[in-house]
């Protein structure tokens, strides 16, 4: 099922997963073949990190922010992969790769995609 964003990707649900693209959904679709060939231990979908925790200043609290990433994939090896699509990496995707560099110890992978070009294939 595809239905139309705000961003003029087309978001597709899988699985009753939603993604934010047709790259992004056949890259899960390419990730459960590799699960299923025994060639990665397992992902996830969707999953959040918390680059800061909330604090309170002068009287105002600030929210934590966190990083929403598309896929956190465990490789045999024990290393664990972060993977995001995004059209373009953005000012604020700049922020958050360098605090989520100094936090976590896993590998950060950013894929950009054209949206006239989606539905790529991978690998």
């Amino acid at each position: 099922m595809t239905v139309q964003s705000k961003d003029s990707n087309e978001k597709v649900i899988i699985d009753g997963i939603t993604f934010g693209s047709k790259s992004e959904a056949s890259y899960y679709e390419n990730l459960k073949r590799i699960q299923e060939n025994d060639q990665i231990l397992f992902f996830r979908t969707q999953p959040r990190y918390l680059l800061q925790e909330a604090f309170t200043k002068n009287g105002v609290l600030h929210e934590q922010i966190e990083y929403a990433a598309d896929f956190e994939v465990h490789h045999k090896d024990g290393s664990i992969e972060v993977i995001d699509f995004k059209g373009a990496e953005t000012e604020a995707f700049k922020i958050k790769r360098k605090l989520f560099e100094k936090k976590y110890p896993h590998i950060l992978s950013l894929f950009t995609y054209n949206p006239d070009d989606e539905g790529a294939s991978f690998p």
